[in-house]
């Protein structure tokens, strides 16, 4: 293996391109980078390896499994098990100034922008507000001016629930500042049905076209704006439009996909959230032993709840909170309400500030060609997806839903 310095960086080819100006060196020091080109269409851009052998793995369910100990003792071997590593696609063209700007990311306070002040994103600035004492500041935007002046008026009279506590401040900058953050929240919907609309239907995806279509825009400004930081899809269906996001960034001006726009990991969805929290609240009901259950897979259909992940996993229990959870929803517009606030909370304000602080966090990653929820974090080396033994009928389930969602995306193109 050869290895080279570039701004601070040890870069070490493995099929991808050095960029002008790296100059050999002896031996890898942290950071490490190792570059790869691979099709971008269907693989990750930006992650962690701790261990050699996850250089190559192939993208899919694996990637949630133990990874195989690569059988080598050589020095670069030794390193990355030491040290961790980064893995890089040099077939985006925008691979070194995005992760140059993760390693660089500030350990105090952020800044955030929130679109939309609907229910969910309002339930969610309220929460932000509240929760955020790491941040410092929360944009907001909303094509209601009206409604926009009233958030900031109301937010920035709360009051911290302690002393001395520093709460983040509401801000109202123009559209084209909205990119100027760390990580931005996009929670607006064109399309909500009203409880009693739904007829069996299921809502999150009766919402996907009109949706995408007011996405496109800030897809585009996000690319043009040179965005480094994270994109937080919160509206509805997430993990679908999550990857819609990634590509329209990617469309030059002839809708082309030129790999010009953001990486896949700087898009992440963040829907599961509130799946986990109801799945717990359906498993007390029960009696059942919350302690090690997870939820993965998208925010709708398709949705995976297990009671535990290994030998204890239990097949009818977890088929049973699968369907109370994924059926949760319904549960509240029968009641008449639009049921946004454990969302707004669980899934947006609450997971977001984990993923920001580099906490485990439920969320929709990309793996291969499609966004998929499970546990991960934003780690030192880059984006991480929570490893451990699964259950063989857990895994069967997993790729049953993630082979569904990469059929979904098989139709959308753009």
């Amino acid at each position: 293996m050869e290895f080279f310095r570039y701004r601070d960086f040890c870069l070490c080819p493995c099929g991808g391109a050095l960029p002008a100006g790296a100059e050999p060196a002896e031996a890898p020091f942290s950071p490490l980078l190792m570059l790869v080109s691979r099709d971008p269409l269907v693989s990750r851009g930006f992650f962690a390896i701790r261990d050699l052998s996850e250089l190559d793995e192939p993208e899919g369910i694996g990637l949630l499994l133990p990874p195989q100990t690569a059988d080598r003792t050589d020095g670069l071997a030794r390193f990355v098990a030491k040290h961790g590593a980064s893995v890089v696609n040099t077939a985006f063209s925008r691979w070194f100034p995005v992760v140059e700007a993760y390693r660089k990311r500030s350990a105090g306070g952020r800044c955030v922008s929130l679109v939309g002040l609907g229910n969910v994103g309002g339930t969610t600035a309220i929460a932000l507000k509240l929760l955020g004492t790491g941040l410092e500041t929360i944009a907001l935007y909303d094509a209601d001016e009206n409604r926009r002046l009233r958030y900031e008026g109301e937010l920035n009279q709360i009051l911290p629930v302690c002393d001395g506590q520093r709460l983040p401040q509401i801000v109202l900058p123009p559209q084209e500042e909205l990119f100027c953050c760390d990580a931005l929240l996009f929670t607006a919907a064109r399309s909500v049905p009203e409880a009693g609309q739904e007829q069996g239907r299921d809502v999150r995806m009766m919402q996907y076209e009109t949706n995408r279509e007011l996405l496109r825009g800030f897809a585009k400004e996000a690319r043009e704006a040179d965005f480094k930081g994270l994109f937080a899809q919160i509206s509805d269906p997430v993990d679908q439009l999550s990857r819609a996001v990634f590509l329209m960034s990617n469309q030059n001006e002839r809708g082309e996909l030129d790999w010009n726009g953001l990486l896949p990991e700087q898009v992440r969805g963040f829907g599961l959230g509130v799946m986990h929290a109801r799945a717990i609240y359906y498993a007390g009901q029960d009696g059942a032993d919350a302690e090690k259950l997870c939820a993965f897979g998208p925010h709708g259909k398709g949705l995976v709840v297990a009671n535990a992940p290994d030998e204890r996993y239990d097949a009818a229990l977890s088929l049973r909170l699968t369907r109370q959870t994924e059926e949760a929803n319904l549960a509240i517009r029968k009641l008449g309400y639009k049921p946004y606030l454990a969302p707004g909370i669980s899934s947006a304000a609450v997971s977001v500030l984990r993923a920001l602080r580099g906490e485990w966090h439920d969320a929709a990653a990309p793996i291969g060609g499609a966004y998929f929820g499970c546990r991960s974090r934003l780690g030192e080396n880059g984006p991480e997806l929570l490893r451990q033994p699964l259950h063989k009928e857990l895994v069967r389930r997993l790729e049953q839903s993630y082979g569904e969602l990469r059929r979904f995306h098989a139709q959308w193109t753009d």
